[in-house]
């Protein structure tokens, strides 16, 4: 195990350098270990196989401040795949007892500021907390192109796209717009999904999926807990960012700032026909079957018996999640 500490008693005193020590063609699991401390560095690994375990979750901070209108020298804006606190695109990586955080503040002054940008297959997340405002937390891949413009920019603009299983399991994650948005299969267990207080009429989407196109999963929700500190029914649960999109809430908790119609289409009329937004048990203020948008679903109890992590995260290979 590889140990980081500011006050100089471990191996190395920030986490990029303990990251670059190992060779990019690793085969074996690598644990770092990190105390205590707040470690103002934005990380990228492209390095299989790496498990960063903090001391403590609130005392074990990860952050930077990039964001999208922030500019390179050469006078090109950063836009938001460039924001990213830490990047992973590298298969088999695992987080635990760790904070990522994008400081750069409000979207409506910064733009885009992503804290956790992930690419790769099978990356876990327990017990972490993922804190920022709009697009707090990238599920890549991306999409097969943009909406607008050539290009997306960022790490993997161009390169080939990797869809991945991801799990967030006993995790905080807070933003206020498309806060968790992207292509992957992910899960999230008995996580907190905190939705911020803009001051809006509309304070903001939780998920903004981009489900690749013939996936059957996308984003399932399963015991999570979503609060907030917005006024009463200002907060969507997701919107397409592209029509393809799914995700499906599961015994989950919604705070009376989830809108009564749940879902929002983007304003597109194609996403409402193909797109796949779901619930089965939602309970709490916000929950309520009978105005939800009409093109949305509530799951029988036979189909929400597809759910299960082990149908999610099917594959040709063995993935443990709960190590």
């Amino acid at each position: 195990m590889i140990t980081i500490s500011k006050d100089g008693t471990g191996d190395y005193n920030n986490i990029n350098d303990a990251i670059n020590s190992i060779p990019k063609d690793n085969k074996s699991l690598i644990e770092i270990f990190i105390k205590k401390g707040i470690y103002k560095e934005k990380i990228f690994i492209d390095t299989p196989f790496l498990t960063l375990i903090g001391e403590d979750p609130k005392e074990t901070i990860i952050t930077y401040d990039d964001y999208a209108k922030k500019t390179f020298s050469t006078g090109e804006a950063y836009r938001t795949f460039n924001t990213y606190t830490i990047f992973i695109g590298a298969h088999n990586f695992t987080a635990r007892n760790l904070t990522f955080e994008n400081s750069a503040g409000s979207g409506d002054v910064v733009g885009q500021a992503v804290a956790v940008y992930v690419e790769g297959d099978k990356a876990k997340f327990k017990n972490c907390k993922l804190l920022g405002n709009q697009d707090t937390l990238f599920t890549g891949p991306l999409p097969p192109k943009p909406i607008e413009g050539n290009n997306f920019g960022g790490p993997m603009d161009g390169k080939p796209r990797i869809v991945g299983r991801q799990y967030y399991e006993d995790c905080y994650i807070e933003g206020d717009i498309d806060f968790i948005f992207g292509s992957a299969t992910a899960v999230f267990n008995r996580c907190e999904i905190f939705s911020k207080d803009k001051q809006s009429k509309i304070n903001g989407y939780v998920s903004a999926a981009s489900t690749v196109e013939g996936k059957e999963f996308g984003y399932v929700f399963i015991d999570c807990k979503l609060t907030s500190d917005a006024p009463k029914e200002t907060v969507y649960l997701g919107r397409p960012w592209r029509n393809y999109a799914k995700t499906v809430f599961i015994n989950c908790y919604l705070g009376e700032h989830i809108c009564k119609e749940g879902w929002h289409s983007w304003d597109k009329p194609t996403a409402e026909k193909e797109a796949f937004y779901a619930e089965y048990n939602s309970y709490g203020p916000g929950a309520s079957n009978e105005t939800r948008a009409p093109w949305c679903h509530i799951l029988s109890e036979d189909e929400v018996k597809k759910y299960l992590l082990s149908n999610i995260f099917k594959g040709n290979d063995s993935w443990n999640i709960y190590d």
